[in-house]
């Protein structure tokens, strides 16, 4: 007696629609696509002009580097159903503590680094818990921080320095500790890749490994799903989103130390604006702004795509000042995307 089996063409279909399923549940499906469709606009139009080569490459994923780390971290965070607005000004408070505290008080600079490191996480720790304690949302608390540390920063580092800007920190005591770390290259076919591109893949694997293999991850997502809920069923709800303000507080300081390392210099209006860029790319990665769904991929593709665009504009010879809006109508479509993508994957689950 033979068993009976389902025809080779049955199986494919199976095969198929599992596949199919699988794929309408990744939020970072939308910004693959996207993605690759700005690679293909640039390597038609600017691929003569220097983007298709090793150098050219090597400067989009730079840009995109600096935001991806900045973008995973907050990712994470939106799937937890928060958001941080201060990460802009902590980039430039943590740059300048490092050079206000090397310049001025002779403290190495990569003693200085690991302090402004504690002042960021600090920064974070409160942030989290005034939202935790106040019930207010994310977005008033970190506004307010944003402000506030701008304010200080820039107030402080006149009144020790006289200037808002703090350069040749290449000539103080420990400026090459942080060079290894943080200001290499990696030369590849005569093209030079910074190592900010190391620490953006790294943090990008690290953050979907916690997101996607570990109980934390779950927490984050049960967090940012439903609060509530989460915590009926034993989840540290207030803990979970306390340690991801600190950790988007650590993703800026990781930028500071790294652009403070590469142009030797700090200035305490570096990275004005990049919250909300950074809450752009991971909105383009497929990271819903309710929280409970998306991605660390997701937001790195988001930040690939915005390198991409910054750098592909150069190469094209297009005007810098249509970038805005390339910004601001992605945003729209990316959430238009993501809903559509988040209503297909609710019903491939069913």
């Amino acid at each position: 007696m033979t068993s009976r089996t389902l025809p080779k063409t049955s199986d494919e279909r199976l095969v198929e629609a599992g596949l199919l399923k699988r794929l309408l549940t990744r939020p970072e499906l939308g910004a693959l696509g996207g993605a690759i469709l700005v690679w293909i606009i640039f390597a038609v139009i600017a691929g003569n002009r220097g983007f298709l080569t090793l150098q050219g490459t090597a400067s989009y994923l730079e840009v995109s580097s600096y935001l991806g780390i900045l973008a995973v971290a907050i990712a994470l965070l939106m799937i937890g159903g928060e958001f941080d607005l201060s990460i802009g000004s902590m980039i430039g408070a943590a740059g300048a503590t490092i050079a206000v505290l090397g310049s001025v008080f002779g403290v190495p600079l990569w003693l200085a680094s690991l302090i402004a490191l504690g002042v960021a996480l600090l920064v974070g720790f409160i942030n989290g818990v005034m939202v935790i304690r106040t019930k207010l949302p994310s977005f008033i608390i970190t506004l307010g921080s944003l402000f506030i540390l701008r304010g200080l920063t820039i107030a402080l580092t006149r009144i020790f320095t006289g200037r808002t800007q703090v350069g040749s920190l290449d000539q103080l005591e420990g400026y090459e500790v942080l060079r290894l770390l943080f200001g290499g290259s990696i030369p590849i076919g005569g093209a030079n890749f910074p190592v900010s591109i190391v620490w953006w893949l790294a943090i990008t694997a690290v953050a979907t490994w916690v997101l996607m293999r570990t109980r934390f991850g779950n927490w984050i997502l049960s967090a940012g799903g439903n609060a509530e809920a989460a915590r009926n069923v034993g989840v540290p709800v207030s803990r979970v989103k306390v340690t991801l303000f600190m950790a988007t507080a650590a993703a800026a300081w990781l930028v500071a130390t790294i652009q403070l390392t590469v142009v030797k210099s700090a200035d305490t209006l570096r990275g004005t604006q990049q919250e909300f860029i950074a809450i752009i790319a991971a909105v383009i990665g497929g990271n819903l702004l309710t929280g409970g769904y998306g991605s660390a991929v997701g937001a790195a593709l988001g930040a690939l795509i915005f390198g991409m665009v910054r750098q592909g504009i150069v190469y094209a010879g297009i005007d810098a000042d249509w970038f805005q809006v390339f910004l601001g109508a992605m945003l729209i479509v990316a959430v238009l995307v993501n809903n559509f993508i988040r209503d297909r994957a609710e019903k491939a689950r069913r």
